[in-house]
């Protein structure tokens, strides 16, 4: 027992490491006693349970169940999950260039990237994968068939797929391969003088490509920008040195930037550009929405922070954490936050509640007011708040029951076989709507709604007590209503689900450059930025000049 109790104690030793000398002695008693009960209960369940356990199992489930209650960033990483966890800083993917989901309990490939090795082998969106190197995935998670699929690059992946619009099974050997995926897939002249650039990710050379599609179009336009217009929704983030780079092509050189802090003062940094910029005097907006997050926060924060461009959306993610990754033995990792970052005005986007690992939208009486350089009020925590918010569409229960069950994919995947091409990806507009509500209609799509349950849960209660027959026909009555209510789904989605058919459309035959092409004309947001950027005094107010 002193030999297991020793043990513990060198485990502690090794977890808490140089930082030992700051814990307190109460505090290092504490880990001591509650590893050492941990590795108890953990030593008796494992010898003693009824059943039989998988040790490696049982800790796993620990393990995540203590990370899990810190924030949704922290992670434990499996030997197993290393290589699927893996970031490559430059940009640059080891694999196929294939996303796979579950279509009708079928994995399927969802998404194929331009140029990759899958697409230069002929597999298709919607193909339905059969086996991976001899290897029946039918069954299997998209998890599974993920791990089975990996490998070094410039190795062979046997692969058979089955073409749901023909049925046809198609046998293909595409070689793994290192590819870049680009940050910057389109840049474009709008209404007459209006620089457009949309940036995906924060990887290698984001600032670079963003610069250089500047460049391009500077030398395509006849004079000056009117404005610029950076398009970061959906942009998740990635390297904190790209939101600095990015920052720096439209603030002075020498401007601090982001710093980051943490529990090891030591550690904490700040970080300032270093390059001249590329542009400080143009109009400029920033397209930010609920799903900008981390390098595009950092980057939307310090434009607002320093009224250097006017912000247009929806309120930001909300995430101001730094994570380190740490090995902890047997090839396995933890991904950890270790600081805040806190833009140049001193607040921190982070959102501090959280519900099933979504940040929870904080009212702003409940945030923190920072000040911008020409003094308007800015606020901190849940990420950054637009100068001009512009409600994005909401999606009812009806499309979201649609796009659940990949109803809008499969109609696409039908689309498709009976159209060899489209117009242009800025020039396409679906016309077919009748023939997509019959699609819905024979796929045997049944929407449940919220009136369906709760009818639901009335009947079972009214049941309960014996049901007369006045109160059957009142509800057939209500039935018929919901029932109505159905049936004029489709009129009232109508515009909504157009445009997530485009878009699907549109991404089988030009891939994600033609799915923001053709929104850049149409798109409410873009719209928005054109007409303040044109308009000096109203531009020069939201910026407090």
């Amino acid at each position: 027992m002193k030999k297991f109790k020793y043990g513990i104690l060198a485990l502690v030793i090794l977890l808490v490491g140089a930082s030992a000398t700051i814990v307190t002695n109460d505090k290092y008693f504490e880990i001591v006693k509650n590893i050492e009960i941990f590795s108890n209960v953990y030593k008796e369940l494992n010898k003693n349970y009824v059943e039989d356990i998988d040790p490696g199992q049982l800790m796993r489930i620990g393990i995540d169940a203590m990370v899990s209650s810190l924030d949704p960033f922290t992670n434990y990483i499996s030997e197993s999950q290393v290589e699927s966890y893996r970031i490559n800083a430059q940009g640059r993917y080891e694999g196929l260039g294939i996303l796979v989901g579950t279509v009708d309990k079928a994995v399927t490939i969802t998404d194929v990237t331009e140029g990759g090795p899958a697409d230069e082998a002929g597999l298709k969106v919607a193909d339905r994968i059969l086996s991976v190197n001899g290897v029946n995935v039918i069954g299997k998670s998209d998890e599974e068939v993920n791990q089975i699929m990996r490998g070094a690059a410039g190795t062979n992946v046997k692969m058979s797929v089955e073409r749901p619009t023909t049925k046809k099974k198609i046998n293909v050997s595409v070689a793994r391969d290192q590819f870049n995926s680009p940050n910057v897939p389109v840049y474009e002249i709008l209404d007459g003088n209006i620089a457009y650039v949309s940036l995906t990710t924060f990887t290698q050379d984001a600032a670079k490509n963003i610069k250089s599609a500047l460049m391009k179009l500077e030398n395509e336009a006849e004079e000056e920008f009117e404005g610029i217009i950076l398009d970061l929704r959906d942009n998740g983030g990635g390297l904190l040195r790209e939101a600095i780079a990015v920052s720096n092509l439209f603030v002075d050189k020498g401007k601090l930037i982001v710093s980051t802090k943490g529990k090891v003062r030591d550690r904490d940094q700040a970080y300032e550009t270093r390059q001249d910029p590329y542009n400080t005097t143009a109009p400029l907006t920033v397209l930010i929405n609920k799903k900008s997050a981390s390098a595009s926060e950092i980057v939307s924060g310090v434009m607002q922070d320093y009224d250097r461009g006017v912000l247009i959306g929806q309120r930001s993610y909300g995430k101001g954490l730094v994570q380190n990754t740490q090995e902890v033995g047997y090839n396995s990792r933890v991904k950890l936050t270790t600081s805040k970052y806190y833009i140049p005005s001193g607040r921190c986007i982070q959102s501090v509640e959280y519900e099933n690992g979504e940040p929870v939208d904080i009212p702003d009486d409940k945030r923190s007011p920072f000040k911008t350089t020409t003094g308007r009020t800015v606020l901190d925590g849940g990420g950054v708040s637009p100068d001009i918010k512009l409600e994005e569409p909401n999606k009812s229960d009806f499309v979201k029951a649609l796009l659940k069950e990949k109803v809008i994919f499969k109609y696409a995947t039908s689309f498709v076989a009976q159209h060899d091409s489209i117009e242009a990806a800025d020039q396409y507009r679906f016309k077919e709507y009748d023939k997509f509500v019959k699609f819905v209609k024979d796929s045997g799509f049944d929407f449940v709604s919220k009136s369906d349950k709760n009818l639901e849960l009335l009947v079972k209660e009214l049941e309960k007590t014996g049901l007369t027959s006045e109160t059957e026909s009142s509800i057939t009555s209500i039935k018929n209503v919901i029932n109505k209510d159905k049936a004029d789904d489709f009129n009232e989605n109508k515009e909504i689900l157009i445009d997530l058919i485009e878009e699907e459309i549109i991404n089988r035959y030009y891939y994600q450059k033609g799915k923001i092409r053709s929104s850049l004309n149409s798109d409410v947001e873009i719209k928005k930025a054109i007409s303040i950027m044109r308009n000096a005094s109203e531009y020069a107010k939201i910026l407090g000049k």
